[in-house]
């Protein structure tokens, strides 16, 4: 039976390049969902604070592209009052969206030493006020913190809200907490909301997160650790490369393709 997960495209794999060139790159690799990045000094695809026309331009460039997004990356340093305020700002970009998902970490985009009593000072505020919108929070694997499933189980219990849940990522999970997908995952599962797929090459804290099916990251297992768990929710395709500076248009294009190509293989579309 195929999965009945959707598959998107994460915009954040075209870090350096426009909200145009990334949905068109993702619509043509195969993909027909798209989570869309809105991170403030990152990748801001979709501005923080857009307004109405911005948003209506960017539903229309989905709709000519046949896209539907699934999902808001709106990531900010919730350890600080201003990190709070842009995850505010976000959610709120998330429900103008019509999206029930907004995925964020603890320290933002990157970050190694977290603050965790300052975060819990600011998240149930973020989660209140996302409950109130119907919008669940994946706090990604991520950082220090939650750097694994175990570690972020841990994180969730002692927060407490029952729509704050994890966002899985395959990659992070080794870079970050040093242990593979494939051990960790079926930990996350009871609060599993969203997953990136990403790839790593290399050991340890190893900046290489090319293609799909490019690195070592075992996604059959992956995918069927999933299955077996009856986890149904949205995947994306997350591609970070070797960091800045990003690859050609035409490479990140070719490596979305290949993606969706390798992972089409094992039954997802």
């Amino acid at each position: 039976m195929p999965f009945k997960n959707r598959l998107g495209g994460h915009t954040n794999s075209y870090h350096t390049y426009s909200l145009e060139e990334a949905l068109e790159g993702i619509a043509a690799a195969g993909y027909k969902y798209v989570e869309l990045t809105a991170v403030r000094g990152w990748t801001e695809h979709v501005p923080i604070g857009a307004d109405g026309r911005t948003l209506g331009g960017v539903q229309r460039l989905l709709n000519r592209l046949g896209l539907i997004a699934i999902s808001l990356s709106g990531h900010s340093d919730l350890t600080t009052k201003d990190g709070l305020k842009l995850g505010l700002e976000a959610l709120d970009l998330t429900e103008r969206l019509g999206l029930d998902i907004m995925n964020t970490a603890i320290g933002g985009h990157y970050s190694e030493t977290e603050d965790e009593e300052a975060f819990m000072g600011n998240i149930h505020t973020l989660a209140d006020d996302a409950a109130g919108r119907g919008i669940k929070l994946g706090i990604e694997i991520h950082g220090e913190i939650t750097k694994s499933a175990k570690a972020a189980i841990a994180l969730l219990k002692r927060i407490g809200r029952k729509n704050v849940l994890i966002n899985y990522d395959t990659a992070n999970v080794e870079f970050y907490g040093g242990v593979k997908a494939v051990d960790d995952l079926p930990y996350a599962l009871p609060k599993l909301v969203h997953c990136h797929l990403k790839d790593k090459q290399g050991e340890g804290k190893v900046w290489n997160f090319p293609a799909i099916g490019k690195g070592h990251v075992d996604f059959k297992k992956v995918l069927g650790i999933m299955k077996r768990g009856g986890f149904e929710g949205p995947l994306s395709v997350e591609i970070e490369f070797k960091g800045e500076p990003w690859p050609s248009l035409a490479e990140v294009n070719k490596a979305m393709k290949s993606s969706y190509k390798t992972l089409s293989a094992l039954g997802l579309h």
